[in-house]
């Protein structure tokens, strides 16, 4: 087992990356900005490594300093946690070349499910339930135009590089695909470098189902059950629960069974989650894979009692599968709630405010 890993992250993931890795005896590396110099995770690991800068995009999103810090703290592997760069490929290779393991998925399966237009058409492929819509790039109004007449209102345009809900719009009508196209285009370009949109039908009253996946090297797979992620603000998961009450065990096996397909298409192993918009009919569409670990990832460990960080740090060493699926079970129920500060007298922008008051939540 690896003696040493290197976290690149920071806050609450990088916390319970060590929470694990204490527990399975492993020594952590804890990489910190100037301003995160006495944050808990750095307070919590064995070693840290300053790599300096005082904003995210002058530490934590810079590779080289974080391919640095593994080099000098002689770590085995490194956990990106979610965000920052863990569905980086670039940074997945860095960490290869210099001879350490990258904790999650092959480059390959990062990359192709890292294009929402690619994985589509991989999902369509691999016979997964897919929007109408979406496999093409569109260009321009025009084309915009042309497409939704073979479509039909309502639709969604999205950013190809897309995630946490940027450059996506909703239009009812041709007037209002019209309005937003070119909105949709410039959020996409100033959010991910990117300006290529698709368009695909918007499923009306949707509920929002996730399926957690877990595969090894040696194509093994079992899955944990869905989380349920329908209650929105701007597109943001708001709520997350675990099992969904929507869902039934033939709704469920049949999400799983096209889920655990297109990670086996992309040659997938570690911890993945595969996406899910839900009718009222109860008819399923794939939406996308994150080839990573989820913030809502607890809500899932605490009704199975699977710790998936352990098992994404044992994949990665090379372990197969020991958890089998007839060890897997639900008990009980969980629910994450994310808090979202918005100022009501300016339109709901965000807004930290002034904290008066902060009681912890406590129990098991």
């Amino acid at each position: 087992m690896f003696k040493k890993i290197l976290i690149a992250n920071r806050g609450e993931i990088a916390c319970r990356i060590i929470k694990s890795a204490k527990k399975m005896g492993i020594k952590t590396v804890a990489i910190c900005s100037d301003p995160d110099l006495n944050s808990p995770h750095v307070n919590l690991a064995d070693e840290y490594i300053n790599i300096g800068g005082n904003t995210s995009i002058e530490s934590y999103l810079i590779t080289e300093k974080i391919i640095r810090a593994v080099e000098d703290s002689n770590a085995d592997a490194v956990h990106p946690g979610y965000g920052f760069l863990s569905e980086n490929v670039t940074f997945r290779d860095e960490v290869s070349k210099i001879g350490k393991i990258f904790i999650g998925p092959p480059s390959q399966a990062i990359s192709l499910m890292g294009d929402k237009i690619e994985s589509k058409k991989i999902a369509k492929k691999a016979g997964v339930s897919i929007v109408p819509g979406g496999l093409d790039v569109i260009k321009d109004i025009k084309k915009a135009l042309s497409e939704a007449k073979k479509i039909g209102f309502p639709l969604m345009v999205k950013a190809s590089a897309g995630g946490g809900g940027k450059g996506m719009r909703i239009a009812f009508d041709e007037k209002e695909l019209r309005e937003n196209f070119n909105s949709a285009v410039n959020e996409a370009k100033s959010s991910f470098g990117d300006d290529r949109v698709f368009i695909e039908k918007f499923i009306e009253f949707p509920k929002h189902i996730e399926i957690q996946v877990l595969g090894d090297q040696f194509g093994n797979f079992i899955h944990l059950g869905e989380r349920e992620c329908s209650i929105q603000r701007r597109h943001q998961k708001v709520i997350e629960e675990a099992p969904s009450p929507f869902v039934d065990e033939n709704l469920r096996q049949k999400m799983v069974d096209q889920s655990i397909k297109l990670a086996k298409a992309v040659g997938y192993y570690s911890a993945g989650t595969v996406e899910f918009v839900v009718d009222k009919n109860k008819n399923f569409y794939f939406l996308e894979m994150n080839t990573r670990l989820q913030v809502e990832h607890p809500v899932t460990e605490l009704i199975t009692g699977v710790d998936l960080v352990e098992q994404m740090i044992k994949i990665a060493y090379g372990d197969k599968l020991k958890v089998q699926q007839k060890d897997i079970s639900f008990k009980g129920n969980a629910i994450e709630c994310r808090i979202y500060a918005e100022d009501s007298a300016k339109n709901f922008l965000p807004s930290i405010g002034i904290l008066t008051r902060y009681i912890e939540p406590f129990g098991k």
